[in-house]
């Protein structure tokens, strides 16, 4: 199931340093790739899989400031993936980072593509927000397919994460803030160790996402952190917001 890109732009991110060829209509990156981007290990290495990449704006973040990681882009829409495997080459991270069109969600799929379970060390992912029964679907076929789930749900997605895993390797996710106890029973008997930090958009706002950090095989304790505010009462930027936008800080887990 694919998508034509259409006509495409060029954005930056990260205070410009990253650049990131994007569809100019349907779905495009931004501060959900950042948070998520930063909330990985300050330094982390070995092997790391962007689960539904898109145009690859979360891995390429990392590898930017992780050069010992070797990152794999993983995206079911052969139009994004292609767009992807550009923005590989405009950042010049090739060698550490390749880009995988295929559907993650089937074993069989994923195996055909290389992407071996057991094989990651981290799992970076923004599932698609809406839940194909109860939400209609975007007209436009690439903004429907970035933010409809597919068949099997949450559950399928977190299942399909964790099997990339190595044990002991570390899952972190972002979604909307109402979709949390979802989000945990997807993880129950799979991972351990789970922490949740909301993110506000205003200090006197309800969450509006969540990030949620967990290692495959712990039985260590949940832990509920204090919330990220992104803006202040003028609308700007908090300082620490300003700061993870620009890439200069980290999500404080």
């Amino acid at each position: 199931m694919g998508s034509d890109a259409g006509a495409v732009a060029t954005d930056r991110l990260l205070g410009g340093r990253l650049l990131l060829r994007q569809p100019a209509q349907g779905h495009r990156a931004g501060t959900d790739a950042v948070l998520l981007a930063a909330a990985a290990p300050e330094t982390p290495a070995g092997d790391v899989v962007d689960l539904g990449a898109a145009t690859g704006a979360v891995g390429l973040a990392l590898a930017m400031r992780a050069p010992e990681a070797r990152v794999r882009l993983v995206e079911i829409d052969p139009a994004l993936a292609e767009i992807a495997t550009e923005n590989v080459r405009l950042n010049d991270v090739q060698g550490r980072v390749t880009v995988c069109a295929t559907d993650a969600l089937a074993a069989a799929a994923r195996k055909a593509a290389g992407l071996e379970d057991g094989s990651a060390d981290l799992v970076l992912t923004n599932p698609p927000y809406l839940d194909a029964a109860r939400a209609r679907s975007s007209p436009h076929a690439g903004r429907a397919l970035a933010h409809v789930m597919p068949e099997g749900g949450l559950a399928a997605w977190i299942k399909a994460a964790v099997k990339l895993l190595r044990p002991k390797g570390i899952l972190i996710a972002i979604h909307r803030a109402d979709a949390t106890p979802a989000l945990l029973a997807a993880c129950e008997r799979r991972l351990g160790a789970i922490s949740v930090l909301p993110v506000h958009p205003r200090a006197n706002q309800p969450a509006s996402r969540v990030l949620l950090r967990a290692v495959k095989g712990s039985r260590g304790p949940f832990t509920l952190h204090p919330g990220l505010v992104l803006h202040d009462a003028g609308g700007a930027f908090t300082p620490l917001a300003e700061a993870v936008h620009r890439g200069e800080a980290l999500v404080p887990w």
